[in-house]
């Protein structure tokens, strides 16, 4: 069976990972006023932080069109795939994957695999990643879903926003009312649970903040009897980004470390500024 791997550009995977594992990513839309971009296609990372810095009307998503799903689909049917993995982001978040899912006994012409990160970012590239190297070892798409679904009880995400107030205006922010009365006075920590995004404690800077976040990994990599690979993700600063690496290199040198970029469609939500790790069973070291 020729399967492929698709996923939605709210992974934010590097060019060179999506060429050299064949990975096919729909991009999402971003609205400013009236006009529309297609994320990392039409509108890059440092374009959409400066457009956010520089003009009044304050940016929106929009979901990947079911037509736009379709036509992947039939392209791919098209190039000879049986089968499609469809990892997207979480349905905490978008109702995206839920409304796939409804639509999927519609695409008659190849058999369709949805699956739901729960996540975004890197955590859900970590499992796009998973899903290409599994389908190149010759695992049938049902052994692969058994195996995202295990990387992704794996994973752990905690992270800090510069300013709490674009996750209150887009509705992100799950329980957010303790919270916005105090919006320039904190850096609240934040992680996914459950797929929704929630405030789990209260810092008064970015460096408490992320101490509470290191420790937290330092606990995970503790209890871990498999290799944890991190992402030390940044929405537009990278001298931040560059001082949180080398102290994790320094302070867990066996770690496997990357660097990611969170981009528009996430950016929409939690602004410039943004800070924080992902963390999951390391794919790329991956045994069935």
């Amino acid at each position: 069976m020729k399967t492929a791997i698709v996923t939605d550009s709210a992974s934010y995977l590097s060019a060179a990972d999506v060429e050299k594992y064949h990975i096919h990513v729909v991009p999402i839309t971003v609205i400013f006023g009236k006009q529309t971009y297609l994320e990392n296609v039409e509108i890059t990372s440092k374009q959409f932080y400066e457009r956010m810095r520089t003009t009044p009307e304050l940016p929106t998503t929009t979901q990947i069109t079911l037509g736009q799903m379709q036509t992947t689909y039939d392209q791919l049917a098209a190039e000879g795939y049986d089968a499609v993995i469809s990892i997207h982001l979480s349905s905490g978040i978008t109702s995206f994957i839920t409304n796939l899912e409804s639509y999927l006994p519609n695409v008659t012409n190849i058999k369709v695999y949805p699956f739901d990160s729960l996540i975004t970012a890197a955590g859900e590239g970590y499992m796009v990643l998973l899903a290409a190297k599994l389908i190149a070892e010759g695992y049938a798409p049902e052994q692969v879903l058994a195996q995202l679904t295990k990387i992704r009880e794996t994973t752990g995400v905690y992270f800090v926003v510069d300013n709490l107030s674009h996750l209150v205006r887009t509705g992100r922010l799950s329980n957010a009312s303790g919270l916005v009365g105090n919006l320039l006075r904190i850096k609240p920590v934040l992680t996914f649970q459950d797929g929704k995004i929630v405030a789990i404690q209260k810092e008064r800077t970015m460096r408490r903040a992320y101490s509470a976040i290191k420790a937290k990994l330092a606990a995970a990599i503790q209890a871990a009897d498999y290799p944890l690979r991190v992402t030390i993700e940044t929405g537009n600063n990278p001298e931040l980004q560059a001082e949180w690496t080398a102290d994790l290199k320094a302070s867990f040198p066996d770690l496997t470390i990357d660097e990611g970029e969170i981009g528009p469609v996430v950016g929409v939500h939690v602004g410039e500024g943004v800070m924080g790790l992902i963390w999951a069973r390391d794919w790329e070291k991956w045994t069935v």
